[in-house]
């Protein structure tokens, strides 16, 4: 996968999709899949705003029994089971413990009917996932004694136990996306980062392509096309008002959604607590809205917290202060936590489509639908279909109906979409376990350790040996960048280098390698990155301390991951 802008503007093209998160990934790579030729072209890196920063969920819907959202729950259900087939080495089930008190509304009679019904509804979740530890098991009863013996910090006044369901974990966002993304790339379509869209061309009142711009190097482009997609995300509508002067009507309303990352283990399972503000669209309500603490990695993530934010997309902060409001929250609803801001080592947030709320509104009403925009029906302008989507769950599917959209404005008859059965670049295998034992046993004359081969794994999947292959050119690379723990090796980095399209160190650390989306990487870890990206892409010393200044400064601030 290389950067090559000199193919964006050679040619026109069916379809140029702007954005370059899951939305935007998944609809290049279906419409490349249907016959299209497309090119995608993201304002920064890849995944590298709101999908990057969400929790790290491929929620199954279990909340919208509540709801009485049938719709919902099928479709979150058949969504993760997709991600579950389509990339088996990034997403995984993540039990999560529901405890219950007395036996009203929060009791456990209620919640395990509740329980029943979504196993019911969501029948075929294991519908062709294939490996048993991938597969979602039943919602099961949990005791009060194994309540407290997993979750010792549990208010004990009237609990009675609790139930267990599973949702999906992501291992790493922005590898899911990248997965997608070089799978599109290696099918035939033209994919660049740091190329910004400014514009649109026109020929009347048909868009006839896209005005841009390299961010890298601050020249004009100019990308023709058929048809264009706007899968900006919190940036889609600003670019239509600036871009064509013809903004969305009405305008969305966002949410900054917001959780942290704490460097310790607080919890060895997952569990939902109930917090301080309710959800005024549940049908049927057990009473306050669920927090999370979720062990992932060495860490706990702890969340989430929505706040409508109606400024510059570019502009938004997570506040010392409002870490602290959120703490209050989940050290009043769970104590053992105990949390400080000393525990945080990185605060993630992104912004999301929201519902319509009163001003000053508590109790929040959620987003429930993406929105998708066929500006030919709405305002006469051919060429142009706008996608703005509320979760990363939903992404794959809600970029599958607007390619069903695009190719029927086309005049076009295409196969029906197959992203929900062809794997990633890097998924094309089944049984994780027996394929980590297949590649110790095939690249054991490399002598890498256990956990590096897991590693090595979890990251590529089945394109492992696209990096073992460079150890082989030169077995230096198979040493660790730094001295630490979950230390990625020399290879990785060259990798990303030559074959990830990475242009920046932040692209390594954050998005090719989850070396500092726990916490800081360090200056030692920095600079070894650092200096095998120079190597393989030409930077000066000047640009090397550039680098390391951008990323250990603000990463030791305690900023937020979203702006590198």
């Amino acid at each position: 996968m290389k950067r090559d802008l000199a193919q964006l503007c050679d040619r026109e093209y069916d379809l140029v999709v702007i954005g370059g998160g899951i939305f935007g990934a998944c609809a290049a790579w279906d419409a490349r899949q249907r016959g299209l030729s497309v090119a995608l072209i993201e304002r920064n890196d890849f995944c590298s705003a709101t999908s990057a920063h969400s929790f790290k969920m491929i929620h199954g819907g279990i909340r919208y029994i509540q709801h009485g959202d049938v719709f919902r729950v099928r479709q979150s259900s058949n969504e993760r089971r997709a991600f579950m087939r389509i990339a088996p080495h990034l997403v995984r089930p993540l039990p999560i413990a529901i405890p219950t008190y007395g036996h009203g509304m929060k009791g456990k009679e209620i919640l395990r009917t509740g329980m029943a019904l979504y196993d019911l509804v969501t029948f075929d979740r294991n519908r062709g996932i294939n490996d048993p530890i991938r597969q979602i098991p039943n919602c099961r009863a949990m005791g009060r004694s194994e309540a407290l013996e997993r979750f010792p910090g549990l208010k004990r006044d009237g609990l009675t136990g609790g139930a267990v369901f599973c949702d999906g974990q992501l291992v790493n966002p922005p590898r899911l996306v990248l997965a997608i993304v070089r799978r599109a790339s290696a099918e035939g379509a033209v994919v660049a980062n740091y190329v910004e869209a400014t514009g649109f061309s026109k020929d009347g009142n048909r868009v006839t392509g896209v005005k841009a711009r390299d961010a890298l190097t601050g020249d004009d482009l100019e990308i023709r096309s058929r048809m264009v997609l706007n899968a900006a995300g919190p940036h889609a509508e600003r670019l239509l008002a600036t871009g064509l002067g013809t903004p969305l009507e009405p305008q969305g309303t966002y949410s900054r959604d917001a959780c942290f990352v704490v460097k310790r283990r607080i919890v060895d399972h997952a569990v939902a607590v109930q917090g301080a503000t309710r959800d005024p669209d549940a049908v049927v309500g057990r009473g306050e809205r669920h927090l999370f603490l979720v062990p992932w990695r060495d860490y706990t993530l702890v969340g989430v917290w929505h706040v409508v934010y109606p400024g510059d997309p570019d502009e938004f902060v997570v506040t010392d202060e409002e870490i602290q409001t959120w703490m209050d929250e989940m050290n009043a609803a769970y104590p053992a936590a105990n949390l400080t801001l000393a525990d945080v080592s990185t605060r993630n947030a992104g912004l999301v489509l929201f519902g319509e709320n009163e001003p000053g509104a508590v109790n929040l009403r959620y987003g429930h639908r993406s929105r998708m925009v066929d500006h030919r029906a709405r305002q006469g302008i051919d060429g142009l279909i706008t996608l703005i989507g509320v979760r990363y769950t939903t992404g794959r599917t809600e970029a599958a109906k607007a390619v069903d959209l695009i190719l029927q404005q086309m005049g076009r008859t295409a196969p029906p979409c197959r992203t929900d059965v062809a794997p990633v670049y890097g998924g094309e295998f089944e049984q994780f376990d027996s394929f980590v034992d297949d590649v110790r046993k095939r690249e054991a004359r490399l002598g890498l350790a256990d956990d590096v081969i897991r590693h090595l794994v979890v990251c590529y999947g089945s394109a492992v040996t696209d990096v073992t292959r460079l150890i082989d050119d030169d077995p230096t690379l198979a040493e660790p960048v730094a001295q630490g723990k979950n230390v990625p090796i020399k290879a990785q980095i060259v990798y990303a280098a030559q074959s990830e399209m990475a242009q920046t160190l932040g692209d390594v650390l954050y998005r090719r390698t989850d070396l500092a989306t726990g916490e800081s990487a360090g200056q030692e870890i920095a600079e070894g990155c650092a200096e095998l990206m120079a190597r393989e892409l030409g930077w000066s010393q000047e640009r090397i301390d550039d680098e390391i200044r951008t990323l250990v400064e603000p990463i030791s601030a305690g900023r937020s991951q979203r702006a590198v």
